[in-house]
């Protein structure tokens, strides 16, 4: 099965952006090879292009914040257990403290790093971190494999507390759905959303074995998917057979 997700609202598209790379990041920190190391550094770059905006360290800490509210309003239900309850409710206090703590934007104090910023300078352009432009990169990149993962995992820790907290809410979003499965006639599906309810994710698996790839278009009163196959011109032409997928609309 392949996952598709398709965020509701552009803060979801930028976590969901975020965790992509804070994944590329995690992964490629582990590896040896300068290469490796040197993806690494464009993707901490990349985080902090989206990081840069003026609102996103607001808009997490205030989604920590109405989770915690919703959680704490399931207190005294019988249905929940508690012991699990105040552990995720624990993970939102630390994740808000962490990143509350955290002066101005999203690896702010990374900018204060004038060997970092130099690279940043030149990674944007072709080939511009060639040993004659960058020498003392290109040194750090020939030192001890464990040497440069430090240096990886000490700028990481100035991320940490963001990726720890996208990592959190998109959990909480995405345990909250309900994943049903549908049948797609003639490669279209559409369904409607219930009013007053306001989802922030969609979930769609489907079967790899199919070769259908599905195009997902959606606002708060319907969502719709045309399932499309990779034809021998290397496009995406609309499939019209009878598939079925699982769904899950997340809030």
């Amino acid at each position: 099965m392949i996952l598709y997700e398709y965020p509701f609202n552009e803060r979801i598209r930028t976590y969901l952006r975020l965790e992509q790379l804070f994944r590329r990041l995690g992964l490629l920190m582990q590896r040896e090879h300068p290469l490796d190391h040197h993806y690494a550094i464009t993707s901490i770059f990349e985080v902090m292009d989206v990081g840069a905006r003026a609102d996103l360290k607001s808009d997490v800490l205030k989604d920590l914040d109405k989770q915690k509210h919703a959680l704490n309003a399931f207190r005294g239900n019988p249905a929940i257990a508690e012991a699990i309850l105040d552990e995720t409710i624990a993970q939102l206090d630390v994740c808000f403290n962490a990143l509350n703590g955290l002066a101005g934007k999203a690896g702010q104090l990374l900018t204060e790093n004038d060997w970092l910023m130099g690279i940043r300078s030149r990674v944007g352009i072709p080939g511009g971190t060639c040993e004659f432009d960058l020498p003392a990169y290109y040194a750090w990149q020939h030192g001890p494999a464990a040497s440069r993962q430090a240096d990886l995992q000490r700028w990481y820790s100035v991320l940490a507390p963001l990726a720890q907290s996208i990592r959190l809410l998109l959990k909480l979003i995405r345990d909250s759905g309900t994943s049903q499965k549908v049948m797609c006639n003639g490669g279209q599906y559409q369904q409607n959303l219930p009013q007053g309810r306001s989802f922030q994710l969609l979930r769609l698996r489907i079967d790899e074995g199919l070769g259908l790839i599905p195009e997902i278009s959606g606002n708060r009163l319907m969502v719709s998917v045309r399932l499309m196959r990779l034809g021998e011109d290397a496009r995406l032409h609309a499939g019209n057979e009878d598939a079925d997928f699982e769904l899950a609309l997340c809030a």
